[in-house]
């Protein structure tokens, strides 16, 4: 949906666009008009129309400060210049200014349509090169997926805060990471060396093995630290990895 200024000091010409263009079908929302330029400034500091229609020859403040001071203000608005013969080289002068097109008077409804037509076009392209360029932004600050420093550090600190959560798998962490889980088990293995099972079951035993050093805390407590409900299979795999029990 787009907001459109028509700037012409002939009323007739002014009211004889606003009712032969079909603005609905351009999808154009809101139309304001002005007599001059110096009118037109202030509503377009006010409003920040998306597209303006402006006559070259206006009173107070032509055609070419009118568009000037509007791309300062709004760099990305969008300018049709209306134009007749005589003042044709300024024409050519505001396309170097910024301005993105003109048509000549006479103007018919079509020409009106049809530069309408551009400067919405011209919005549409240059929205899409954003969004492109956006997408092509977010996949260079991706971490390199050979980069220890990338992806193995993340997939390694989401590993970190979830170990005491006894859920704790390889789709959880694929969804917190945004990738599919057959895509996210081939790169663990990949980075880790060793499933992501063995990797965690790794995890967890050494943290207990740390906190059974520096602290006093009971096995069923070490237990639920380190994700396991069950305090008994956490002393037979204790006892399994490292040959003694908890104890």
């Amino acid at each position: 949906m787009y907001k459109l200024l028509i700037v012409e000091d002939e009323y007739i010409i002014r009211k004889g666009i606003l009712s032969f263009v079909n603005f609905k079908e351009l999808n154009i929302y809101k139309v304001l008009e002005a007599g001059d330029g110096k009118a037109a400034l202030e509503i377009f500091k006010q409003e920040l129309p998306d597209l303006i229609l402006a006559d070259i020859n206006m009173p107070k403040i032509n055609g070419l400060e009118f568009a000037a001071a509007c791309k300062s203000i709004k760099p990305d608005v969008k300018i049709g210049i209306v134009t007749g013969y005589d003042y044709f080289e300024y024409a050519q002068t505001a396309l170097k200014l910024g301005v993105d097109d003109y048509i000549l008077k006479p103007a018919s409804k079509k020409d009106i349509g049809e530069v309408l037509a551009k400067l919405i076009s011209k919005i549409s392209e240059e929205k899409y090169i954003q969004e492109i360029r956006s997408i092509v932004s977010g996949l260079k600050n991706k971490p390199n997926l050979e980069d220890d420093n990338g992806y193995k550090t993340k997939i390694q600190k989401e590993i970190e805060d979830n170990i005491s959560n006894p859920q704790l798998s390889l789709t959880l962490i694929a969804d917190k990471m945004g990738l599919s889980f057959g895509y996210f088990s081939n790169l663990f293995k990949k980075l880790m060396g060793v499933s992501f099972q063995e990797f965690v079951f790794n995890e967890r035993m050494e943290r207990a093995k740390k906190i059974l050093l520096s602290s006093d805390m009971k096995n069923d407590e070490i237990a639920q630290v380190v994700g396991f409900e069950d305090p008994n299979y956490f002393s037979t795999a204790f006892k399994k990895k490292y040959g003694l029990s908890p104890n």
